[in-house]
């Protein structure tokens, strides 16, 4: 028997476990799987609600020391060189796996059952590809259907959409100039479309009959420029291409969150952008966008004050792009706390009702569990003081929002009772030499390195990351049993 389950990437060749079977078996089971997402795998994180989750039980621990290599697909046969960073999810629809790879981000549709080469989309971007910050296969791509007509869409090295026919890997004529939005293009801002600091490596949201696409910029703790490109987030109709929206996550004079900025510092600053994944509830109408930092990781000398929307979440709406709410976690960051994936959407019981919330992972480690409606925390999440730092010209925000539930899920802070402690001479030199350096709990500031004192040490690390453990600690707070992922509209 044959059914496909979920895939595994291993270096720069897509893998599929099977159980033994004759390929025309294989082929034809896996034409009949029926389509929806219990036995598809649809969108990059299985679907909208990026639940990470599939129902299929046929590989389990009794039987998964007996799987077996059904077949494998190269994908260093695909553009200029190997890539060294291959990270797309592959998409299953219909016995068909789509996703993007090779260092050309070409876009493949392979045969779910035998590694059959399909079909297969390239563009050449010459110069603006190779200018482009974010490079390599990148996420994969997204699918949309309405039930006739199949799409496959994702966004190239240069940052430009396409959409395909999913039979065929025809660009769609009807979509964009032959097929083709050029993101760099209709952005309320003036760039040069070949040398501009902006791209994006994720999978563009598709909602209703929308396609949201964010941005991304160089990666680096510090920019190379002040005045760099904006990261808008916008919305695109999946049939024409023709944008339907603009959200500025660097807000505008007169807009909703400008005055956060001191100094109109809002004018001149760059980045802000949205360069992971995105959520989205079709029944309310909204995405969920993770803003991360405008002009600069861990310096805010040029972004004074509370500055939204960085390190913001924002519900926006799905067919105006109207900010809904939003909810900042961290504010006027100097750690580099970027929101580094989707939110989960869930639906869980709190005081005897079900409540609409989602779950968001974060870099420091704190899951935030908001009413995924209007934004309001669904336990506390209090201000508390946090230390201001001593680099020149620096603004420091007096508070932080601190989840009171759930627990952190990893260790955050460094105190002397986190030094190594084998031995107590080992202790005594661990101590010794931490004296050189900074140390406090969560949100501890940067400070200016001199003789004596050669920074701040951080735990997380600057970069932090949400783990395994993030899963695990929604469920410690809640029984696994009543959380449910939202049922589709």
């Amino acid at each position: 028997m044959f059914k496909m389950t979920r895939r595994r990437l291993l270096g720069g060749t897509v893998a599929v476990a099977a159980s033994i079977g004759t390929a025309p078996m294989r082929r034809a089971m896996a034409q009949d799987l029926p389509g929806g997402p219990d036995t598809e795998w649809r969108h990059y994180a299985a679907d909208q609600a990026n639940t990470r989750y599939s129902p299929l039980d046929q590989i389990n621990a009794d039987n998964f020391s007996d799987l077996q290599v059904a077949w494998s697909f190269k994908t260093d046969i695909l553009g200029a060189r190997k890539e060294y960073q291959f990270e797309p999810t592959p998409l299953l629809v219909k016995g068909r796996l789509f996703l993007t790879a090779g260092s050309r981000r070409d876009c493949v549709c392979i045969d779910a059952a035998t590694g059959e080469l399909l079909w297969m989309f390239r563009k050449d971007e010459g110069q603006r590809a190779l200018n482009s910050p974010r490079q390599l296969s990148g996420h994969g791509c997204s699918y949309w259907t309405d039930g006739k007509q199949e799409r496959i869409l994702f966004v190239t090295i240069g940052y430009q959409l396409v959409s395909l026919d999913a039979a065929t890997g025809i660009p769609d004529p009807a979509f964009g100039v032959n097929g083709v939005v050029d993101l760099k293009k209709d952005f309320d801002q003036e760039i040069d479309p070949e040398t501009a600091d902006v791209g994006l490596h994720a999978t563009p949201l598709v909602a209703r009959d929308t396609v949201v696409v964010g941005a991304a910029h160089t990666a680096g703790d510090v920019p190379a420029v002040r005045k760099n490109v904006k990261g808008y987030v916008r919305g695109f109709d999946v049939r024409t291409g023709k944008r339907k929206w603009i959200f500025h996550t660097i807000p505008k004079k007169g807009e909703y969150g400008y005055d956060s900025w001191l100094n109109g510092d809002a004018d001149e600053a760059g980045n802000g952008g949205v360069w992971a994944e995105m959520s989205a509830d079709e029944e309310l109408g909204l995405v969920y966008v993770p803003v991360e930092l405008p002009t600069g990781d861990e310096m805010g000398m040029f972004r004074r004050g509370n500055a939204l929307f960085g390190e913001s979440l924002v519900a926006l709406d799905l067919e105006t792009g109207v900010r809904r709410w939003h909810y900042q976690l961290v504010h006027h960051g100097l750690w580099d706390r970027d929101i580094p994936c989707a939110p989960i959407l869930c639906d869980i019981p709190v005081n005897g009702r079900t409540v609409k919330a989602l779950a968001q992972p974060t870099k420091q480690c704190f899951l935030y569990v908001l009413d995924r409606t209007n934004g309001q925390p669904i336990w506390p999440i209090v201000e508390r003081p946090v230390e201001a730092g001593d680099v020149p010209g620096e603004w420091y925000a007096k508070t932080q929002p601190f989840p009171t539930k759930p627990p952190a899920y990893d260790v955050q802070g460094v105190g002397i009772d986190d030094l190594i402690d084998f031995t107590p001479e080992l202790r005594a030199q661990a101590v010794e030499l931490v004296k050189q350096y900074k140390i406090g709990p969560l949100y501890t500031p940067p400070v200016v390195s001199k003789p004596g004192r050669w920074g701040t040490i951080s735990a997380p690390g600057i970069q932090g990351g949400p783990t395994g453990r993030a899963a695990a600690t929604i469920r410690k707070a809640i029984p696994s049993s009543s959380i449910r992922r939202p049922s589709p509209p």
